[in-house]
């Protein structure tokens, strides 16, 4: 009995923390008291509680699940990469294959109608390029300074625009073509400081804001350099 004044000690409630490290202390708890374990109940947010054992069964099942679906993701990228590398390597192919500048925009662009595309046409700064006159290429020639406004309004402080462009900035980006409906433009160089390439559809919800733009950027990067062949940069 406890004398007169005394209080009697309270045993403290064991922390998370606490039962944690007791259990990886003694790893064979859970064997020692199987019966206890298969007895204890978990909450459920559904069934009310369910078992330890069935709670960790779960637990496992929606672990399996999202490794599933990590690895389909992974299976689809790299299909998607497959895919996108052999476009590139095609395209490559032939434009390096090029006799004539004239004959490598021609196979650019037959490479954009085969996929379903307008056409593919590039434009280039005259102050990056030589393409004044007596040049035959003079048609190339993108003015800068015209150029700034359309690139302030629809890149920003990206290097790919995707989407509509309305009258006046397909007559500056595009002055023969004829029903465009959406365009993929990308800078071109690694500073985005050489020129523009662009794709171009009839389809107006062809190329919209959000899209990928992976396909587009390699074309970008890889085209001053089978350029430079047949044009000299300033």
């Amino acid at each position: 009995m406890n004398n007169a004044g005394e209080t009697q000690e309270q045993p403290s409630e064991l922390t998370d923390q606490e039962v944690c490290d007791y259990l990886r202390q003694h790893p064979d708890f859970f064997i020692r008291n199987a019966r206890q374990v298969e007895q204890m109940r978990v909450p459920h947010p559904v069934r009310g509680t369910v078992s330890l054992v069935e709670w960790h069964m779960a637990r496992q099942r929606h672990y399996i699940s999202e490794l599933e679906g990590d690895m389909s993701l992974l299976l689809e990228q790299a299909r998607t990469n497959e895919s996108l590398f052999y476009r590139l390597l095609k395209l490559q192919s032939r434009l390096a294959g090029a006799d004539s500048l004239q004959d490598m925009l021609n196979r650019l662009h037959r490479w954009a109608r085969e996929m379903g595309l307008a056409g593919a046409n590039i434009r280039l700064f005259p102050d990056r390029w030589r393409i004044g006159a007596p040049s035959d290429f003079t048609y190339l020639a993108l003015n800068r300074n015209a150029f700034e406004p359309l690139r302030i309004q629809r890149f920003g402080d990206a290097l790919h625009y995707l989407g509509p462009l309305h009258g006046p900035e397909l007559l500056l980006m595009l002055p023969q073509g004829k029903a465009i409906g959406s365009v993929a433009m990308s800078m071109l160089g690694g500073d985005g400081d050489q020129g523009v390439i662009i794709f171009s559809s009839r389809d107006p919800q062809h190329y919209q804001a959000g899209q990928g733009t992976h396909l587009i950027q390699e074309v970008a990067l890889m085209l001053p350099e089978l350029l430079s062949r047949w044009i000299e940069r300033v």
